[in-house]
């Protein structure tokens, strides 16, 4: 007879792992002893027993079964098929139906001889056993955030081995942190600029890796460099399905210990209050609701992509040819599916590239803008364009000073109404500039660029952006049938 074994544990520390090791050599012993033909032992390593669908080789053990490769399976006892009565009654049933022998040697059962029913109160007493480690390891973990567990990996310190509620402040990294959190507050410079700013003077996260916004972000926002641990973010809940959930702040346990105290409170209270400040700036988003609304433009129609939002075990949101998605794909060939937490990365690494190599994108931008005007002459109809363009933006800003000045919108709704209005209305009077002289001056478009850099410069976080804010930045990005993404920043074009 050809017999399989499983064995599982629940960790992948060193004292399970040799438990595994023991698991086997019993199986190997028991088909030896009993002339089981043991063709295969799958294991699980660091895998709970409360769920089945993480447990790569059980699954794996049950398509096998399926396939008919072997006529038996070993188990050490019930807990080691599952820990879940409803995962252990379908896996049993499953097995039953397939003509497989189920060995449970502990008990020295198997289900030739012993009823479902019997199996099932094991099974029940097997979940009842780990919903109590369930709540003790709760309680530890409670117990030690109470006590300030430190995390065991942070930049800034360093950690001994087994020592769970002490760190020493690395004074070279600890330096970073202070820099890092002085750039921001006093010279108010973003995310983008401090990562770009690190990267380029050689300075490496604490993996050696380079620098991101996001792990800026981090290091602005853990209130452990103003010597305060926080514990107990988040919670497990609806055992056995152990859906991990965020708590509130409020609900988190904090602890103050003053030796990892790397900045003062109110340097770090600074840090928050201008993140919120930055953040909240657009709350409105310039009456478009999403980051890239009316921002992604089709190549191949001319529509705007809209933003689809769809929920299979996790949730998913993709930006599409709103002409196709809408009118039919006979109507525009673009099929092309934009993910929005890779464009966002990339939009990330896009503007990261900018700032460390700040002069080669300036000139090649006053190249193309060279390029753009060399046929002397005028366009007369371009001219007329340009000029009631101008017109029209400046009467809208001029109705807008007037709502704020007779206190009918705040000076926040003014500046979210009117502030790409400081870059786009001198670059078109600069282009109109141009059609109406051959000897054009740069200074407006110099200072567009400057502009455009100084809003990169302080984005904190690509997540809290608006799309006003955004716009203030992108003209549009171009998506085309074969998959071509194209950024047009104001100031510089299609880069």
């Amino acid at each position: 007879m050809n017999v399989v074994a499983y064995c599982r544990v629940s960790t992948d520390e060193q004292d399970q792992l040799n438990s595994l090791k023991t698991q086997k050599e019993f199986f190997e012993a028991y088909a030896e002893k009993n002339r089981l033909n043991l063709i295969h032992i799958y294991s699980d390593a660091g895998i709970s027993g409360t769920k089945t669908k993480k447990r790569v080789a059980f699954n794996q053990m049950m398509r096998d079964a399926e396939s008919g490769i072997f006529e038996a399976v070993l188990f050490k006892d019930v807990s080691r098929l599952a820990r879940n009565t409803a995962d252990f009654l379908d896996c049993y049933r499953k097995l039953q139906e397939l003509g497989i022998k189920m060995y449970f040697l502990s008990y020295n059962m198997t289900n030739t001889d012993t009823s479902e029913f019997h199996f099932t109160l094991l099974a029940a007493i097997a979940q009842e056993e780990s919903y109590n480690t369930s709540k003790r390891i709760k309680f530890s973990k409670h117990y030690n955030a109470e006590r300030g567990r430190v995390p065991n990996f942070v930049y800034g310190y360093d950690k001994t081995n087994g020592e769970y509620f002490d760190l020493s402040v690395n004074e070279r990294e600890a330096e970073t942190v202070r820099k890092i959190f002085a750039w921001y507050t006093e010279n108010g410079d973003g995310t983008l600029k401090i990562s770009a700013r690190l990267n380029e003077t050689g300075v490496t996260t604490k993996k050696g890796c380079k620098w991101t916004p996001n792990a800026v972000l981090r290091i602005l926002t853990n209130r452990i460099y103003a010597g305060k641990i926080a514990n107990g973010k988040q919670e497990i809940v609806n055992f056995p399905n152990s859906k991990r959930v965020d708590k509130p702040e409020n609900e988190w346990i904090i602890v103050e210990n003053e030796k990892l105290r790397i900045i003062p409170d109110e340097v770090f209270a600074k840090a928050q209050a201008l993140m919120r400040e930055r953040a909240g700036n657009g709350k409105k988003r310039h009456s478009n609701k999403h980051l890239f609304s009316t921002l992604i433009k089709c190549k191949e129609c001319g529509w705007s992509f809209r933003r689809l939002v769809t929920h299979y075990k996790n949730t998913y949101v993709r930006w599409v040819c709103s002409g196709r998605n809408g009118r039919g794909a006979s109507t525009c060939e673009n099929a092309v599916v934009l993910d929005e937490n890779k464009l966002i990365e990339e939009l990330q690494n896009y503007f990261l590239q900018m700032l460390q190599n700040k002069e080669k994108y300036i000139e090649k931008a006053k190249e193309k803008f060279r390029q753009s005007y060399k046929a002397e002459g005028k366009n007369e109809r371009k001219k007329e364009e340009l000029e009631k363009e101008i017109a029209e933006m400046k009467r809208y800003k001029e109705k807008m000073l007037h709502l704020f000045a007779n206190d009918y919108i705040s000076f926040e709704e003014l500046n979210e109404k009117t502030s790409h209005l400081k870059t786009e209305i001198p670059r078109l009077e600069y282009e109109l500039q141009r059609l109406c002289s051959n000897a054009p001056s740069a200074t407006q478009f110099d200072r567009a660029i400057a502009e455009t850099f100084t809003h990169i410069e302080k984005i904190t976080d690509f997540r809290s952006l608006t799309n006003a804010q955004l716009k203030e930045i992108i003209e549009c990005i171009t998506v085309s049938a074969d998959g071509v993404v194209d950024i047009h920043l104001k100031a510089f074009g299609r880069m």
